[in-house]
């Protein structure tokens, strides 16, 4: 029953402004207590692997480079005049092989530059098969 005839009744409302209000300060806050890292700043340590070691077979082609970037095929150094001259290189040193593994012995203070010349050179020479050689560590 309504008694009170002449009064209207007032429609809950709910604010927004503060609920927004609030939400930015927690967004603020968010922001603000939120460490970013740079990659300057990351700290790698590469992985080390260990297997059995692999007989030598006919069809690999050993492509090594050092630190000072001196790039080396089969033990023969060569000179890095471009991708496309270690290609050719590549190419020469496979001979009559259809598709070698290219074993990529690279220093580990090697530029990664140098490394990624060599895959693109291999690529570039058609040969698909490409490994990396490890070291283990001693314990």
């Amino acid at each position: 029953m309504n008694f009170q005839r002449g009064r209207s009744r007032e429609e809950p409302e709910i604010n927004l402004i503060a609920m927004i209000d609030v939400l930015l300060v927690i967004l603020i806050f968010m922001l603000v207590s939120t460490t970013y890292s740079k990659y300057a700043e990351l700290q790698i340590n590469l992985p080390q692997a260990s297997g059995k070691e692999t007989s030598p077979a006919s069809n690999q082609i050993s492509v090594a480079v050092d630190a000072s970037e001196h790039y080396a095929i089969n033990n023969k150094p060569t000179k890095f005049a471009g991708v496309d001259t270690l290609a050719q290189a590549l190419r020469k040193a496979a001979g009559k092989q259809t598709d070698p593994t290219i074993i990529i012995n690279a220093d580990a203070k090697a530029p990664h530059q140098s490394v990624v010349n060599i895959m693109e050179a291999a690529r570039l020479a058609g040969y698909g098969r490409i490994t990396f050689t490890t070291q283990s560590q001693d314990k």
